[in-house]
């Protein structure tokens, strides 16, 4: 069999997949026998049939694109989750008006005091533990009455990335979290919190929150009206899709195995690259809680299904560039990561 023709990769951004379950959440607002829900998901490219299968993934541009599209059709920014919808413009407002204050203690408050006047459900309660250099300062998610209907986890994940992350552009950009709480148990997928909420989790409490170091709320704002353009203009992917881990070994392993492609060097020489031993780089990513095929498969499978959603690509050449040695190894390996056949993935599938 005559081998595809080698070239080099052309030069991208590292790719960026999103676990079935956020989808899922996503749509957990949405009645499942409502027709706009699978038409949403054929719009964006995922196959309906994906969400019944727990070990699928979407890219994070249909994630982030699904999100927008939901909101534009329902006209609601938090997806029917709410009793009163959150009609298009309120994450602006709340955005401008945060903007505007002189302090990140003052945003907050306003941000609380604007999001109460929104909606009927959640009140949003800035709070303090502790004391000294110990002490934290958060925002807290408390349910008006928790009996009148059944909450989704997924309302309390979203409200919470959107707010943290809100917060730390209103400070520059970085604001490391301390732990974040959340009013339900640990679910199923808790593993994949860590690029979502990389900090520590606190499962079954009383609300869900965010913490970070007190000293924070006298940081001064500093976001002009041309920042706050510039933010609105991409507020939904900025503020939910998960981002890459920061882990520095892991992210040089993962920008020398997509630069090498399709030579896909093994532990050893890429040890050697890094300026250090196979036994030393295995030790550095275990303390980043992964190893070098989970980094090596968790990449191919990003690149595959990124690949596969937005170029006809054959199957042949997508497995010669991620290191397979025919197309039936390289299908088999994509079942195995995520539970479907490689053309469940195809760009226009579904």
């Amino acid at each position: 069999m005559q081998q595809p023709h080698p070239h080099p990769p052309p030069l991208l951004r590292p790719p960026a997949t999103v676990p079935i379950v956020f989808v899922q959440g996503m749509l957990s607002g949405v009645p499942q026998a409502s027709e706009m829900r699978t038409r949403c998901l054929v719009d964006v490219g995922i196959a309906p049939e994906l969400l019944d299968e727990p070990g699928a993934r979407v890219t994070a541009e249909q994630y982030h694109t699904l999100f927008r599209l939901l909101m534009d059709r329902l006209d609601d920014e938090c997806l029917g989750l709410l009793s009163r919808r959150l009609k298009r413009g309120s994450l602006a407002m709340l955005v401008r008006a945060a903007a505007g204050a002189p302090t990140l203690q003052a945003a907050i408050r306003r941000v609380a005091h604007i999001f109460r006047l929104l909606q009927d459900d959640v009140t949003l309660q800035p709070v303090r533990a502790g004391d000294g250099a110990n002490e934290l300062a958060g925002l807290a998610i408390r349910l008006v009455d928790p009996a009148a209907r059944t909450y989704e986890p997924f309302l309390h994940e979203l409200l919470l990335r959107i707010l943290w992350r809100l917060c730390a552009w209103l400070v520059g950009g970085q604001l490391p979290a301390a732990r974040f709480d959340f009013a339900f148990n640990s679910p199923s997928y808790a593993s994949q919190y860590g690029k979502v909420f990389p900090a520590t989790l606190h499962f079954g409490c009383k609300e869900s929150a965010f913490w970070f170091a007190a000293g924070r709320l006298a940081d001064p704002i500093r976001r002009d009206d041309a920042a706050v353009r510039a933010f609105l203009a991409d507020a939904q992917a900025q503020m939910i899709v998960p981002r890459r881990g920061n882990d520095a070994v892991g992210a040089r392993v993962r920008e020398h195995l997509q630069r090498t492609m399709p030579a896909w060097p093994d532990l050893g020489a890429t040890a050697g690259a890094m300026s250090m031993s196979a036994s030393t780089l295995q030790r550095k990513l275990a303390a980043e809680g992964t190893s070098f095929q989970s980094l090596k498969d968790e990449l191919r499978r990003d690149m595959a299904i990124v690949r596969l959603n937005t170029s006809s690509v054959p199957l042949a050449q997508l497995a010669y560039d991620l290191g397979f040695a025919d197309s039936p190894a390289f299908q088999r390996a994509f079942k195995g990561w995520t539970g479907s056949a490689a053309g469940a993935y195809r760009k226009g599938a579904g």
